[in-house]
């Protein structure tokens, strides 16, 4: 198993950036591939962005390409969202998750996750 725990949220104004962190616990991180998701009041949660065990490929949200960048560091059991000119409709919880680097299926399905953190809240204000 693998625990996650998220930081780095806060409010923001338009425009602005943020950097979220996800710290791992447990068994060996390079053994996961991990995921950020978001989930805005009275919505479902959605897909943000994803990248490989290795860290070589990542895959993103198209509401997101171009702004926010994934990345992660195995030697910090930590993987990072980079979220540059923030909009207030990116207001939401987000989620960071983990999943074993050979479960098969889609990146931006939930079910495809059995671990999850608590979230951290990212409010942009106009």
């Amino acid at each position: 198993q693998v625990q996650l725990v998220e930081s780095g949220g806060g409010l923001v104004q338009a425009g602005d950036s943020l950097r979220l962190s996800c710290a791992a616990s447990g068994r060996s991180f390079s053994s996961y591939d991990m995921g950020w998701f978001r989930q805005a009041p009275a919505k479902e949660r959605e897909f943000v962005a994803a990248i490989r065990w290795s860290g070589g490929n990542t895959y993103y949200a198209d509401s997101v390409k171009g702004r926010f960048t994934i990345s992660r560091d195995n030697a910090k059991n930590t993987v990072y969202l980079q979220m540059n000119s923030l909009k207030p409709e990116d207001t939401a919880v987000y989620y960071c998750a983990a999943t074993y680097k050979y479960s098969s299926g889609s990146y931006s399905n939930t079910h495809l996750y059995p671990y999850w953190g608590q979230g951290t809240q990212v409010t942009v204000s106009t």
